[in-house]
């Protein structure tokens, strides 16, 4: 796993149920709220600070999710992808990347084509079974409650990077 955590340069997530715990609220007036965790999004922040890109593959359509990828400095963000695995593929030729070069985080069906696919594959401890067994790595925490910044810190950890994108809280 740390072999494969090494060559990763994008760490691609899936929304609801990984970045989100999955809770689409809808009020009376059709508009639609998210819950995300902080720590998930300082995750996601250390990360880009190591030099590794973040990228949002979403089956859905939101503008929750344009506002929180916008305040992430999350420029990679891909909505309404019916079929990931195409929308997979069109990124690594548009980025230059190759597959074992991405991290990607899915926690349901419509994610197991991408997650066979990444280099690196992992999900929430309440991803279904069916991606539970196939990844690379089940995070101990939930979606949208601390699995993201799980995996941000393992793959921190494993690419040497976590002691100098957290020494400014070290002081």
């Amino acid at each position: 796993m740390q072999e494969k955590l090494k060559s990763i340069k994008l760490l691609l997530l899936d929304v609801d149920g990984i970045l989100t715990d999955g809770s689409i609220i809808i009020n009376d007036r059709g508009e639609e709220t998210k819950v995300f965790h902080v720590r998930d999004g300082h995750g996601l922040k250390l990360v880009q600070r190591s030099g590794i890109r973040v990228g949002l593959l979403t089956g859905r359509e939101s503008g929750v999710v344009a506002h929180r990828s916008a305040e992430l400095g999350i420029d990679l963000v891909i909505q309404g992808a019916k079929d990931k695995l195409e929308k997979f593929d069109q990124l690594l030729q548009q980025e230059n990347l190759k597959a074992e070069q991405v991290a990607y985080l899915g926690d349901d069906l419509i994610d197991l084509p991408v997650l066979r696919r990444a280099g690196f594959s992992a999900t929430a401890s309440d991803g279904i079974v069916e991606v539970r067994e196939m990844v690379d790595y089940v995070a101990t925490l939930p979606g949208g409650r601390g699995a993201v910044r799980e995996v941000c810190e393992l793959l921190l950890r494993a690419n040497g990077a976590w002691e100098r994108v957290t020494a400014r809280y070290q002081r």
